[in-house]
């Protein structure tokens, strides 16, 4: 292999985690709220509404059921006007982020199901206000299963971010598809393949190193 190609390779690792990990940030930015939303409002939640669970759940739900490579170009003009561009790994942000919000909003409300509810009846109980449920009873309760839906979310926008590599996304997946696929150099196409397995199998290790430390069940 010529070292053109090992720099190529180098640059297309630190772009795949560099799309990958901030579009993960601001996924969970959006994503966190959501989920909350979503358990709050539940029938047994403890800010009940109908109408909010149904609309936010019916939003969540319809760009989930999108497939990523239509939604990214259904995007482009919202990612134009966002980020100025349509190619590279600034702009394949954008369609990663929408893409994933949703899904993370669905991790986190699962998370928050699995406490118990006594604990939130306990809170209740002692006059704790919503804001004081949420940011000192159940996030904090939750957050080993967010850490491990974390690691989760991270395999699938990584997954997500080399299928943006067929419409001029940067990163390992478009050294597969411009190097791999198009001049058919097999060889190239199984070290990006090999290259995305590591990085994935890191990314878990380091969630369930993280989620043991704070779990003090």
């Amino acid at each position: 292999m010529s070292e053109q190609m090992l720099e190529i390779l180098k640059n297309g690792i630190w772009e795949t985690l560099y799309m990958t990990v901030v579009s993960t940030a601001f996924s969970y930015l959006f994503g966190i709220p959501l989920g909350v939303v979503l358990y709050i409002t539940d029938k047994k939640g403890i800010c009940q509404n109908k109408i909010i669970n149904f609309v936010v759940g019916i939003i969540v739900n319809m760009i989930r059921s999108v497939p990523f490579l239509i939604l990214l170009v259904a995007i482009l003009p919202f990612t134009r006007f966002i980020v100025g561009t349509t190619i590279g790994s600034n702009a394949t942000i954008v369609p990663l982020v929408v893409a994933a919000t949703p899904f993370v909003a669905r991790m986190v409300e699962s998370s928050l199901k699995e406490i118990d509810f006594g604990v939130i009846e306990a809170a209740k109980a002692m006059g704790s206000s919503v804001g004081q449920i949420i940011f000192k009873v159940l996030l904090p309760e939750a957050k080993p299963s967010l850490l491990l839906g974390g690691t989760i979310s991270l395999a699938t926008i990584l997954g997500y971010s080399a299928m943006a590599g067929f419409v001029g996304g940067g990163g390992l997946g478009a050294i597969a598809i411009n190097y791999g696929y198009y001049r058919y150099q097999g060889e190239i196409m199984w070290i990006t393949v090999a290259l995305l397995v590591v990085i994935v199998q890191l990314f878990q290790e380091i969630g369930l190193h993280l989620a043991r430390r704070v779990d003090k069940r």
